[in-house]
């Protein structure tokens, strides 16, 4: 019996001592693919500067502001002017979308979640712009990456991101969270937290231009994983965005939506707005065409992360009246991670 103990007890230690290698293993590589991605941005544009984590506010206005991004084949574009204020898409990487924002009555300019800073400084150049705040959703990398070099290549500019994560936002100068309102120019900015993505994400909503900035919260078809937070806390930052008007354009940070469109038709399959809405999709990207922004309303119809009330989608995951929303949510989001 101390023989089958000793061994038992052993065999545990050496399960302890794998288990705490692997998470120590992953842990040492995950800080150095974020380390050499840093360093890689940083080396191929401008010099950095350290964080600077400055006091927070409730309420500010940027004097100025400049938005622009890299390019790829679907290639830097305007997306129109709504409410006073020209979004132009800047894609970055293999598949960001970064958003330069100039407000007309002001000239002021802003970008949003600069992934790189060599894109946002040619879009700028090529129009003109001068950048004058720096606007980040949330730290990951792909979304804060551009912050130093623009910042040191436009030293007037403010960089504004989340109060629950200014100590993983490179150079934050301004931190807001729910419930802030500022302004950009003529136009006025309102800040959700939605924790979810990240723990300390957060949403600009310029109610205005009807523009929505959701980062890696919300896409087009589909929602960002659950790295840092629960079902429960990403439903109910969803929640927040649904109140919102019909006519928001949704500028969120990536090109994801054929493939959530393929995922969606599964959860969702009776849902003849969500096929043609798939078909559109398939179209516009055959012919190299982005798909974003989308409209909230089109969300609404067709996204099965806001739909999980629809008892079809209930229905085809098992699940019954009895179950919450954020339940349900839970099921679509890990159908949607295993699929």
């Amino acid at each position: 019996a101390n023989l089958r103990q000793n061994n038992s007890t052993l065999y545990t230690r050496r399960y302890i001592t794998l288990k705490q290698l692997y998470r120590a293993t992953c842990g040492m590589l995950r800080g150095v693919c974020m380390q050499a991605f840093q360093w890689t941005t940083r080396s191929r544009h401008l010099p950095s500067r350290f964080y600077n984590n400055a006091n927070p506010v409730r309420s500010i206005n940027c004097t100025s502001a400049t938005i622009s991004t890299g390019s790829s084949s679907i290639g830097v574009a305007s997306v129109g002017v709504t409410g006073g204020m020209e979004v132009v898409r800047v894609p970055c990487l293999s598949d960001n979308y970064v958003w330069l924002l100039r407000d007309e009555a002001s000239g002021r300019t802003a970008v949003v979640d600069p992934a790189e800073a060599a894109p946002v400084m040619q879009a700028l150049e090529s129009r003109g712009w001068s950048l004058d705040a720096i606007l980040n959703t949330h730290h990951h990398a792909d979304h804060v990456g551009g912050n130093r070099a623009l910042k040191t290549a436009f030293p007037a500019a403010s960089i504004v991101g989340p109060r629950a994560d200014r100590d993983r936002i490179p150079g934050i100068e301004v931190q807001v969270g729910d419930g802030d309102v500022w302004h950009f120019g003529s136009q006025r900015v309102e800040v959700f937290d939605t924790p979810g993505h990240t723990r300390g994400h957060i949403t600009y909503w310029m109610p205005g231009a009807d523009a929505l900035f959701p980062g890696d919260t919300l896409f087009a078809l589909g929602c960002g994983r659950l790295f840092e937070g629960s079902p429960q806390q990403m439903w109910a930052s969803l929640s927040k965005l649904l109140p919102l008007p019909d006519t928001a354009r949704v500028y969120c940070a990536h090109e994801y939506t054929a493939a959530n469109a393929r995922f969606a038709v599964t959860v969702d399959p009776g849902n003849a707005a969500l096929k043609e809405r798939k078909a559109r999709v398939d179209e516009a990207r055959a012919r190299g065409e982005a798909t974003v922004p989308s409209l909230l309303g089109e969300e609404r119809a067709t996204n099965p992360f806001l739909r999980p009330h629809d008892p079809a989608i209930r229905q085809q995951l098992g699940l019954g009246a009895a179950a919450e929303d954020w339940e349900v949510f839970a099921a679509v989001r890990a159908a949607k991670d295993r699929f």
